[in-house]
């Protein structure tokens, strides 16, 4: 069957373009993906395992998957630029001692130790530096894009990976230069010519650097006035592509090179723009990034050579991982931050292609061999979703500081209030005008602190529980306030005053109107639905900001309030919701012709009439 589809394929190409591959990956990423992040494997696991079963190993569909790998790194150029629009300079350079710090004595001691571990492998000492050190550059497609997926870029945990990850892609440099020195013809190039190579270097960061200061802003403002979308776009790929080739041909990461770009543009005003335009084609590349890693993977190699890759694998793998674990707790990480930077970052990484390939083209290593460090590279990407999966087995359970928080315990005020979020805050504000004893509970240790430091006194304490309630003092409270922001914790809250504090008068924070008729039918004195009121005064002051006068405006926010109070009547007396559709106002001119209930037609008129005047 594949080999019809690959004879059809080839039928096609004499005819046109062949879209038959083109079908096949973007029905497997589109396909593999959503099942993958359904069963909780992640999108990175989906890719890779439609990128196997589409290449030489699988369905045989792509024949070539180096070139399309090739193509595909501009997905990771691309995604290193983005990552550098949100790294401003000043930033960055907060990071340097991570950078230069963490950076390399991670990146030091796992390279040793791994060059280590290739020589008990019965490899070359040579070789097995080539090995080590390409096994150590961590993929930083899969890290950055499980940081992202998570929101965990901008933590202070996700910031020690981007600095480690970018001291990697800076390290890349001196380990080609090193391939070439222990290569058989390294001693032909001349000491000159090593020189000459790292002024390169270093004239395209500066070179970049100046063109970021002084051109690349005055060049998008030629552009934005020229109003054309896609001409702004075309610049914004110009740039990343042109500082990715620019690093390229001076020995450098193309990566590295997108990501300078980027942190230089950091402070445009056009920067929200260029991210925007960049977006959809970093998502696509990088996409086909992983598609092509899984194509990679040639199973005749692993088969025959599965033991050395097995052993290879599960050999790297763990002593990078425990390696990086021990570092991190030297450092001052916790366990759990410790524990999750080495199961991101105990894989190999795309850049590990680029300097085995490097050291065979010079004669360092062999084909097959290249085949094997590839294969196990590869399959230790493969491997980190699953091993993220079995991470949260092992990761401790969150356990809250209570240093300078004090638990609810025999208070008595004469109001209390349960939740001291948004709603809460200000909900509380009458009550202390007027002097009223209020006590305070709260379940978030970081909400209890932030309060402490606004001048509040907030205890906490968890509403759900019964104990809690009476250390709250609800038996003794006049009134209560629910003012929770989750309705299925509030719902409980309520529920548990009705039954064991029957006499008290509560108030409860609604989250949508069905949540309200549930907390009316629970007992509940009052209930405030959270956006209701605010909607509503919105809503007036853009009638306000159109010209209408103050008297209209009364007028017509007081009917919008009765409207709901009706309609919110006939739902909690059992009638369908569809019931009081006739007292909504609505666009649609046939029904508001015929809705019952709306402003007198003169007070319509003399509105627009005001609108139109201002």
């Amino acid at each position: 069957m594949a080999g019809e589809v690959v004879a059809h394929a080839a039928e096609a190409a004499h005819h046109g373009v062949d879209l038959v591959p083109i079908v096949a990956l973007l029905a497997a990423g589109t396909l593999a993906v959503p099942i993958f992040k359904r069963l909780g494997l992640g999108a990175v696991l989906g890719y890779l395992a439609a990128g196997l079963l589409l290449g030489p190993s699988g369905l045989g569909l792509i024949g070539d998957p180096a070139s399309m790998l090739a193509a595909a790194e501009l997905g990771v150029v691309l995604f290193l630029f983005i990552i550098g629009l949100e790294m401003e300079p000043s930033k960055l350079w907060a990071l340097r001692r991570q950078i230069f710090g963490l950076g390399i004595i991670q990146v030091g001691i796992c390279g040793a130790l791994l060059t280590g571990v290739g020589i008990l492998l019965g490899f070359a000492p040579a070789v097995a530096f080539v090995f080590g050190m390409g096994f150590v550059l961590t993929s930083t497609a899969i890290v950055m894009q499980i940081l992202s997926e998570r929101g965990e870029l901008a933590t202070e945990s996700g910031q020690k990976m981007v600095s480690v990850l970018l001291l990697e892609d800076l390290a890349i440099v001196p380990l080609l230069a090193l391939v070439a020195l222990l290569a058989p013809s390294g001693a032909d190039e001349t000491l000159l010519g090593r020189l000459i190579g790292i002024g390169i270097a270093l004239g395209a960061i500066l070179l970049l650097i100046f063109l970021g200061r002084k051109i690349m802003n005055p060049f998008f403002g030629i552009l934005a006035r020229a109003r054309v979308r896609e001409v702004m776009t075309a610049g914004a790929l110009l740039v990343v592509l042109g500082a990715a080739l620019l690093f390229e041909v001076s020995g450098l990461s193309m990566a590295m090179g997108a990501f300078l770009a980027g942190v230089l543009l950091s402070t445009s005003s056009f920067r929200h723009q260029m991210e925007a335009d960049v977006e959809p084609f970093r998502g696509l590349l990088l996409g086909l990034f992983f598609l092509a890693v899984g194509m990679s993977l040639d199973l005749a190699v692993v088969g025959q050579n599965w033991q050395i890759i097995a052993m290879s694998v599960v050999a790297y793998m763990l002593v990078k991982g425990v390696a990086i674990y021990i570092i991190a707790r030297m450092l001052k990480s916790g366990h759990g931050e410790a524990l999750e930077r080495a199961v991101l970052m105990g894989q190999g990484g795309e850049f590990a292609f680029v300097l085995y390939t490097t050291a065979a083209s010079a004669g360092l290593i062999d084909a097959p061999t290249n085949a094997i460090f590839t294969a196990t590279v590869i399959i230790s990407m493969v491997l980190t979703p699953f091993a993220i999966i079995g991470m949260r087995y092992l990761m401790p359970k969150r356990v809250e500081s209570m240093e300078g928080i004090e638990t609810a315990n025999g208070l008595s005020g004469r109001v209390l209030i349960i939740g001291f979020g948004r709603f809460g805050q200000i909900a509380s504000q009458p009550l202390l005008a007027l002097r009223y004893s209020v006590s305070i509970i709260d379940n978030d240790t970081e909400m209890v602190r932030a309060a402490a430091q606004i001048g509040f006194k907030v205890y906490y304490g968890d509403g759900t529980r019964l104990d809690i309630l009476h250390a709250a003092g609800a038996d003794k409270a006049n009134l209560i306030l629910v003012c929770t922001d989750k309705k299925e914790q509030t719902s409980r809250i309520v529920q548990l005053l009705r039954d064991e504090f029957p006499l008290a008068r509560v108030m409860a924070r609604a989250f949508d109107r069905v949540h309200a008729i549930e907390l009316v039918q629970a007992g509940v004195a009052h209930q405030q639905r959270e956006l209701l009121e605010s909607a509503i005064s919105f809503g007036g002051e853009a009638i306000r900001q159109l010209g209408v006068d103050e008297q209209l405006i009364e007028e017509v926010v007081e009917g919008v309030r009765d409207r709901d109070r009706q309609r919110f009547e006939l739902q909690l007396n059992g009638d369908d919701w569809r019931t009081g559709g006739q007292l909504l106002i609505s666009n649609a001119q046939e029904q508001a012709r015929e809705g019952g209930v709306t402003i007198s037609e003169e007070n319509a008129k003399r509105a627009v009439t005001q609108t139109q005047g201002s």
